[in-house]
């Protein structure tokens, strides 16, 4: 007796080298179920890279980014023991670990609304293009929850003042706001997200090499924290390192050649 196939939470579509992904639960505004998040986690923790892809895009279906938890999961937690909330808890670590440690550059592409895990799943990003009209909320703290894992990245965008309002009193923030304290990257028109999106992507990828965008994003988060010394030794080795790829050796002759930069993309 066949079974129907299980529903995917994810839309997924190859164009050249870049993967368009899409949360595709709205009606329920993409919140951040058991499912979606493990397909996240599989699709972000595939070395994209190797595979061709260069950029990874991802937006949400509907009227909304994500609207963080979901509210069947989060009633469920209600009465858990601390095993089920610590595989709930190490199910959230694994998506954000996996986009922040993905070789390929990430983007967000935010509209609606964009709250708690949601938020979270966004700011993880390389980049956050929002429309004028996104706002955002890290709202854990209103039902008695920390926004503990964020808290571990949300630096890495936003000063110690910011990152307190935030996620101490948190009120939806318009995407003006958020541009001003660098929660995100760019704010444009609804209408021209899709586009521009696609802009900065492929004009950053015909302007860098993919394996040094992979190698920097890998230091950025390697030195944040160390003490100064340390953290300029494993700078040292990573540019020490750089020099020795073909990129590097490709980009070297390449100037040399033609006073120019090469064309990566």
């Amino acid at each position: 007796m066949s079974s129907d196939p299980p529903v995917k939470a994810l839309g997924l579509r190859r164009e050249e080298d870049l993967l368009w992904v899409t949360l595709d639960n709205p009606r329920k505004a993409n919140a951040l179920s058991p499912a979606m998040i493990a397909e996240l986690t599989d699709l972000y923790s595939r070395p994209l890279r190797a595979e061709g892809v260069r950029a990874v895009l991802l937006r949400g279906a509907g009227k909304h980014f994500s609207a963080g938890a979901d509210l069947d999961h989060l009633k469920s937690l209600k009465d858990a023991g601390e095993a089920e909330n610590r595989r709930d808890s190490e199910a959230l670590r694994r998506l954000f670990a996996s986009i922040l440690k993905q070789e390929a550059l990430t983007v967000a592409m935010v509209h609606g609304s964009c709250v708690a895990g949601g938020c979270g799943l966004a700011t993880a990003h390389d980049y956050v293009v929002a429309t004028d009209s996104a706002r955002f909320m890290y709202s854990e703290v209103r039902i008695g929850f920390v926004a503990a894992l964020v808290a571990t990245y949300l630096p890495l965008r936003v000063k110690g003042r910011d990152l307190r309002e935030l996620l101490l009193d948190p009120q939806f923030m318009d995407a003006e706001r958020a541009l001003e304290i660098g929660l995100v990257n760019r704010v444009v028109a609804e209408e021209m997200l899709v586009e521009a999106s696609t802009e900065l992507v492929t004009g950053i990828l015909k302007r860098s090499s993919s394996e040094s965008i992979a190698r920097t994003k890998a230091l950025l988060l390697e030195s944040m924290g160390r003490p100064l010394e340390d953290a300029m030794a494993l700078a040292a080795e990573v540019n020490a390192a750089s020099r020795a790829t073909a990129d590097c050796k490709h980009g070297i002759a390449t100037f040399l050649d033609t006073k120019k930069p090469p064309s990566w993309r």
